[in-house]
Protein backbone atom coordinates (compact mmCIF):
# COMPACT_ATOMS: atom_id res chain seq x y z
CA UNK A 1 0.00 0.00 0.00
CA UNK A 2 2.97 2.67 1.16
CA UNK A 3 4.11 1.62 -2.68
CA UNK A 4 0.89 2.59 -3.85
CA UNK A 5 0.71 5.94 -2.38
CA UNK A 6 4.50 6.94 -3.37
CA UNK A 7 3.62 5.85 -6.68
CA UNK A 8 1.15 8.34 -7.19
CA UNK A 9 3.35 11.33 -5.44
CA UNK A 10 6.37 9.70 -8.43
CA UNK A 11 3.81 10.85 -10.95
CA UNK A 12 2.67 14.37 -8.66
CA UNK A 13 5.18 15.54 -10.39
CA UNK A 14 32.77 10.56 11.19
CA UNK A 15 33.80 13.45 8.59
CA UNK A 16 36.89 15.51 9.63
CA UNK A 17 36.39 18.48 11.61
CA UNK A 18 38.44 20.76 8.78
CA UNK A 19 39.84 18.84 6.17
CA UNK A 20 41.55 21.64 4.19
CA UNK A 21 41.44 21.13 0.20
CA UNK A 22 44.55 22.07 -1.98
CA UNK A 23 42.76 24.54 -3.64
CA UNK A 24 42.08 26.73 -0.17
CA UNK A 25 44.55 29.29 0.57
CA UNK A 26 45.77 27.48 3.72
CA UNK A 27 46.77 30.47 5.99
CA UNK A 28 42.91 31.93 5.36
CA UNK A 29 41.46 29.03 6.73
CA UNK A 30 43.87 28.88 9.56
CA UNK A 31 43.10 32.40 10.26
CA UNK A 32 38.92 31.68 9.57
CA UNK A 33 39.33 28.95 12.12
CA UNK A 34 41.63 30.96 15.06
CA UNK A 35 39.92 34.91 14.31
CA UNK A 36 36.27 33.65 12.69
CA UNK A 37 37.85 37.30 10.66
CA UNK A 38 38.22 36.46 6.96
CA UNK A 39 37.12 39.27 4.71
CA UNK A 40 37.48 38.34 0.89
CA UNK A 41 39.78 35.26 2.07
CA UNK A 42 40.20 32.56 -0.82
CA UNK A 43 38.58 29.45 0.66
CA UNK A 44 37.62 27.44 -2.77
CA UNK A 45 37.79 23.69 -2.08
CA UNK A 46 38.47 23.85 1.44
CA UNK A 47 36.86 21.48 3.82
CA UNK A 48 35.28 22.82 6.59
CA UNK A 49 32.77 20.10 7.43
CA UNK A 50 31.15 20.60 10.57
CA UNK A 51 33.16 23.89 11.25
CA UNK A 52 31.63 25.97 13.93
CA UNK A 53 31.92 29.64 11.89
CA UNK A 54 29.14 31.23 14.06
CA UNK A 55 29.52 35.52 13.34
CA UNK A 56 32.53 34.76 11.36
CA UNK A 57 32.93 37.54 8.65
CA UNK A 58 33.17 35.95 5.03
CA UNK A 59 31.83 39.50 3.09
CA UNK A 60 33.62 38.98 -0.64
CA UNK A 61 35.39 35.95 0.35
CA UNK A 62 35.89 32.61 -2.30
CA UNK A 63 34.02 30.11 -1.02
CA UNK A 64 33.54 28.11 -4.23
CA UNK A 65 33.40 24.06 -4.25
CA UNK A 66 33.55 24.20 -0.58
CA UNK A 67 32.86 21.56 2.10
CA UNK A 68 30.47 23.14 4.94
CA UNK A 69 28.29 20.47 5.20
CA UNK A 70 26.47 20.46 8.77
CA UNK A 71 28.70 23.41 9.87
CA UNK A 72 26.95 26.15 12.09
CA UNK A 73 27.24 29.53 9.90
CA UNK A 74 24.19 31.17 12.02
CA UNK A 75 24.67 35.12 11.86
CA UNK A 76 27.56 34.90 10.18
CA UNK A 77 28.74 37.47 7.67
CA UNK A 78 28.35 36.37 4.00
CA UNK A 79 27.49 39.20 2.07
CA UNK A 80 28.84 39.30 -1.86
CA UNK A 81 30.13 35.71 -1.19
CA UNK A 82 31.11 33.53 -3.83
CA UNK A 83 29.71 30.11 -2.60
CA UNK A 84 28.97 28.66 -6.26
CA UNK A 85 28.93 24.92 -6.29
CA UNK A 86 29.82 24.75 -2.70
CA UNK A 87 28.45 22.02 0.31
CA UNK A 88 26.09 23.33 2.64
CA UNK A 89 24.24 20.27 2.99
CA UNK A 90 22.35 20.52 6.74
CA UNK A 91 23.80 24.13 7.36
CA UNK A 92 22.94 26.71 10.14
CA UNK A 93 22.20 29.47 7.81
CA UNK A 94 19.97 31.31 10.55
CA UNK A 95 20.31 34.99 10.76
CA UNK A 96 23.05 35.12 8.52
CA UNK A 97 23.59 37.39 5.66
CA UNK A 98 23.58 36.37 2.30
CA UNK A 99 23.01 39.39 0.82
CA UNK A 100 24.23 39.55 -2.87
CA UNK A 101 25.98 36.02 -2.59
CA UNK A 102 26.41 34.10 -5.58
CA UNK A 103 24.48 30.14 -4.19
CA UNK A 104 24.73 29.08 -7.94
CA UNK A 105 24.17 25.13 -8.43
CA UNK A 106 25.00 25.10 -4.55
CA UNK A 107 23.86 22.03 -2.17
CA UNK A 108 21.27 23.36 0.31
CA UNK A 109 19.48 20.24 1.42
CA UNK A 110 17.88 20.16 4.84
CA UNK A 111 19.51 23.83 5.62
CA UNK A 112 18.19 26.11 8.29
CA UNK A 113 17.42 29.42 6.74
CA UNK A 114 15.38 31.30 9.26
CA UNK A 115 15.82 34.70 9.29
CA UNK A 116 18.92 34.68 7.11
CA UNK A 117 18.89 37.89 4.71
CA UNK A 118 18.78 36.29 1.21
CA UNK A 119 18.60 39.80 -1.02
CA UNK A 120 20.08 39.92 -4.18
CA UNK A 121 21.07 36.08 -3.57
CA UNK A 122 21.81 34.22 -6.47
CA UNK A 123 20.36 30.63 -6.33
CA UNK A 124 20.19 29.35 -9.69
CA UNK A 125 19.87 25.83 -9.70
CA UNK A 126 20.57 25.44 -5.75
CA UNK A 127 19.17 22.52 -4.31
CA UNK A 128 16.74 23.41 -1.31
CA UNK A 129 15.16 20.31 -0.60
CA UNK A 130 14.37 19.87 2.69
CA UNK A 131 15.57 23.21 3.94
CA UNK A 132 13.78 25.22 6.26
CA UNK A 133 13.01 28.92 6.37
CA UNK A 134 12.79 29.16 3.19
CA UNK A 135 11.61 33.17 2.26
CA UNK A 136 8.74 33.13 -0.21
CA UNK A 137 10.08 36.19 -2.14
CA UNK A 138 13.13 33.85 -3.11
CA UNK A 139 11.09 30.83 -4.66
CA UNK A 140 8.32 30.31 -7.10
CA UNK A 141 5.29 28.15 -6.17
CA UNK A 142 6.03 26.01 -8.86
CA UNK A 143 9.37 25.09 -6.96
CA UNK A 144 7.48 24.98 -3.74
CA UNK A 145 5.50 22.54 -5.11
CA UNK A 146 7.95 20.56 -6.65
CA UNK A 147 9.49 20.38 -3.18
CA UNK A 148 6.17 18.71 -1.79
CA UNK A 149 6.27 16.59 -4.10
CA UNK A 150 9.67 15.16 -3.25
CA UNK A 151 8.76 15.45 0.51
CA UNK A 152 5.65 13.83 -0.05
CA UNK A 153 7.75 10.48 -1.93
CA UNK A 154 10.41 10.50 0.79
CA UNK A 155 7.29 10.13 3.39
CA UNK A 156 8.09 13.17 4.81
CA UNK A 157 4.03 14.29 5.36
CA UNK A 158 4.21 17.73 7.52
CA UNK A 159 6.98 18.59 5.08
CA UNK A 160 5.13 18.05 2.20
CA UNK A 161 2.38 19.78 3.63
CA UNK A 162 4.83 22.58 4.65
CA UNK A 163 5.98 23.59 1.22
CA UNK A 164 2.26 23.05 -0.63
CA UNK A 165 1.19 26.11 2.00
CA UNK A 166 3.75 27.86 0.72
CA UNK A 167 3.06 27.04 -2.58
CA UNK A 168 -0.72 28.40 -2.06
CA UNK A 169 0.53 31.55 -0.22
CA UNK A 170 1.91 32.71 -3.30
CA UNK A 171 -0.28 31.13 -6.24
CA UNK A 172 -4.04 30.65 -4.44
CA UNK A 173 -5.24 29.60 -7.89
CA UNK A 174 -2.51 26.67 -7.72
CA UNK A 175 -4.96 23.69 -8.00
CA UNK A 176 -2.71 21.27 -8.26
CA UNK A 177 -1.21 22.28 -4.87
CA UNK A 178 -4.50 21.92 -3.05
CA UNK A 179 -4.92 18.45 -4.91
CA UNK A 180 -1.69 17.59 -3.88
CA UNK A 181 -2.15 18.78 -0.34
CA UNK A 182 -5.06 16.67 -0.17
CA UNK A 183 -3.37 13.43 -0.85
CA UNK A 184 -1.03 14.13 2.10
CA UNK A 185 -4.00 14.79 4.21
CA UNK A 186 -5.38 11.73 3.41
CA UNK A 187 -2.25 9.67 4.35
CA UNK A 188 -1.96 11.18 8.11
CA UNK A 189 -5.93 10.28 8.53
CA UNK A 190 -7.43 13.64 7.90
CA UNK A 191 -10.24 13.01 5.91
CA UNK A 192 -11.66 16.48 6.49
CA UNK A 193 -9.02 18.03 5.61
CA UNK A 194 -8.29 16.03 2.52
CA UNK A 195 -12.00 16.32 1.49
CA UNK A 196 -11.97 20.22 1.95
CA UNK A 197 -8.66 20.80 -0.58
CA UNK A 198 -10.05 18.22 -3.28
CA UNK A 199 -13.60 20.54 -3.09
CA UNK A 200 -11.28 23.55 -3.65
CA UNK A 201 -9.69 21.66 -6.30
CA UNK A 202 -12.19 20.63 -8.27
CA UNK A 203 -13.79 23.71 -8.44
CA UNK A 204 -10.30 25.76 -9.64
CA UNK A 205 -9.85 22.99 -12.09
CA UNK A 206 -13.62 23.36 -13.41
CA UNK A 207 -12.35 27.45 -13.75
CA UNK A 208 -9.37 26.48 -15.25
CA UNK A 209 -11.10 24.23 -18.21
CA UNK A 210 -8.02 21.52 -16.91
CA UNK A 211 -10.80 18.53 -17.15
CA UNK A 212 -8.14 16.04 -16.74
CA UNK A 213 -7.56 17.68 -13.27
CA UNK A 214 -11.14 18.40 -12.43
CA UNK A 215 -11.97 14.42 -13.36
CA UNK A 216 -8.68 13.32 -11.04
CA UNK A 217 -10.07 15.89 -7.93
CA UNK A 218 -13.99 14.45 -8.52
CA UNK A 219 -12.53 10.50 -8.50
CA UNK A 220 -10.74 11.67 -5.41
CA UNK A 221 -13.56 13.27 -3.75
CA UNK A 222 -15.79 10.07 -4.80
CA UNK A 223 -12.99 7.97 -2.69
CA UNK A 224 -13.68 10.39 0.56
CA UNK A 225 -17.11 10.04 0.85
CA UNK A 226 -17.86 6.62 0.24
CA UNK A 227 -18.38 4.74 3.05
CA UNK A 228 -16.25 1.77 3.61
CA UNK A 229 -17.35 -1.28 5.14
CA UNK A 230 -13.92 -2.80 5.45
CA UNK A 231 -11.98 -2.17 8.43
CA UNK A 232 -8.52 -0.09 7.81
CA UNK A 233 -5.67 -0.79 9.81
CA UNK A 234 -3.75 2.39 10.76
CA UNK A 235 -0.92 3.39 8.23
CA UNK A 236 -2.76 1.42 5.34
CA UNK A 237 -5.50 3.21 4.23
CA UNK A 238 -7.24 1.35 1.39
CA UNK A 239 -5.78 3.49 -1.37
CA UNK A 240 -5.33 0.68 -3.99
CA UNK A 241 -8.62 0.82 -5.69
CA UNK A 242 -8.59 4.60 -5.90
CA UNK A 243 -5.08 4.86 -7.04
CA UNK A 244 -5.35 1.95 -9.87
CA UNK A 245 -8.88 3.53 -11.00
CA UNK A 246 -7.29 7.02 -11.81
CA UNK A 247 -3.69 6.66 -12.65
CA UNK A 248 -4.37 6.87 -15.96
CA UNK A 249 -5.56 10.43 -15.03
CA UNK A 250 -2.39 11.29 -13.35
CA UNK A 251 -0.20 10.94 -16.22
CA UNK A 252 -0.69 13.89 -17.50
CA UNK A 253 -1.98 16.05 -14.29
CA UNK A 254 1.20 17.03 -12.19
CA UNK A 255 3.21 19.15 -14.91
CA UNK A 256 4.38 22.29 -13.02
Amino acid sequence: MKKQILALFTVLGSLSFCQVAQAANADHVRQLLATKECERCDLSGAGLVMADLSGANLRDANITGANLSRANLSGANLSRANLSASSLFGVNLSGANLQGANLTSSDLRNTYLVNAQLTDTNLTGANLEGATGIPLQIVKPEEFYALGVSAAEKGIQQQAIDYFNQAIALKPEYANAYLARGVVRYQLFDSAGALKDMQIAEKLFASQSNNTGLQTAQAFILELQTPHTRKVSRGKPNFANFVSGVSSLLLNLFAF
